[in-house]
């Protein structure tokens, strides 16, 4: 008997640990879909591509405004701030991937010149720690320490974003030359309306796939969405489309539609967009060199003045003797 009530309290202790582990995993490892960044830097080596177009635009279909703030010029081995403004009506909802409405999230990557990186906590000021929050930042890949990946965050909380950019040192580091760069900047609110696999996600338009009347359309039960059933006027066959829970309907029983009609609505609220800033790496020198320059100017217009003035004072005693 007390063996086998050793051997269920074992089992039953493998349960739980086998759960509280699951459980655990699914708390720190987020899927996928809850990570939209990770889609591009599993697919895409670089994000820019050779025509200048950043892949989230190929996912994210519809055109919005971006906007860039960086510093003119920076020195080297320092730590500056680059404002990436991801702009939108905070009032607005987008459709999840439940069909349900909810408040837009927005992302951002950060292209910027090699040797420039993501600055280390021990480099940040106090103030600009409490800028950034509980903000989290990570590369794109190995290896691409340049570009900076962040999102998806809650739009409310981030439509400005603020990325800590540590400056190269050209003592250290071969690839950085005191010359002008740019820096590109990709930011996106809202969700994609196609997959990287091409299927299309519950948050664009639905079209019809073939020409005929609308013989049914069911609601279906569970977690939503339609079943269309076309009735093909050429042929005496049958179309059925499956539409997901999100968008609405702009269509009804027994009427006509041709293919790559829109069944329903546009749900989508969000968009893509991109831009770019140049900044310069000043060499220090440089900047001395100017100052020394200015210094010698003014200098010399003191000099001229005093001079004139001299050269006045002759002149009034010649006329005077």
């Amino acid at each position: 008997m007390q063996a086998t009530i050793t051997k269920k309290w074992i089992k039953e202790w493998w349960i739980l640990s086998i759960v509280v582990l699951i459980s655990f995993g699914e708390l720190s490892c987020p899927s996928v879909s809850n990570a939209y960044p990770i889609l591009a830097q599993q697919n895409y080596e670089n994000p820019r591509e050779a025509t200048g177009r950043i892949v989230c635009a190929n996912c994210h279909l519809a055109k919005k405004p971006v906007d860039i703030e960086a510093p003119h010029s920076v020195l080297p081995d320092t730590v500056f701030e680059a404002i990436v403004k991801i702009p939108y009506d905070t009032q607005i909802k987008q459709v999840l991937a439940n069909g349900k409405k909810g408040g837009l999230n927005v992302g951002a990557v950060l292209i910027l010149p090699e040797g420039f990186e993501l600055a280390p906590s021990n480099r940040l000021s106090t103030e600009m720690k409490e800028k950034l929050g509980k903000l989290s930042f990570q590369i794109y890949r190995p290896g691409k320490d340049n570009i900076i990946v962040i999102g998806p965050v809650p739009g409310k909380l981030y439509s400005e974003i603020l990325f800590p950019i540590l400056s190269p040192n050209p003592e250290n580091k071969k690839e950085a030359h005191f010359l002008k760069y740019p820096i590109y900047v990709g930011g996106n609110r809202g969700r994609g309306q196609i997959y990287p696999d091409g299927s299309k996600s519950n948050n664009t338009v639905y079209t019809a796939s073939a020409t005929g009347t609308i013989k049914r359309i069911v609601r279906k039960e569970g977690r939503g969405g339609y079943e269309i059933t076309i009735q093909e006027s050429s042929e005496s066959r049958e179309a059925v489309d499956i539409l997901p829970p999100g968008p609405e309907l702009v269509v009804s029983e027994g009427e006509f539609v041709k293919a790559d009609q829109p069944l329903t609505n546009n749900p989508n609220v969000g968009g893509f967009g991109q831009g770019e800033v140049e900044i310069v790496l000043q060499d220090p020198s440089r900047i001395q060199g100017l100052l020394v320059f200015f210094a010698s100017v003014v200098l010399a217009q003191i000099f001229l003045v005093l001079k004139k003035k001299q050269f006045e004072k002759v002149q009034l005693a010649e006329m005077n003797f």
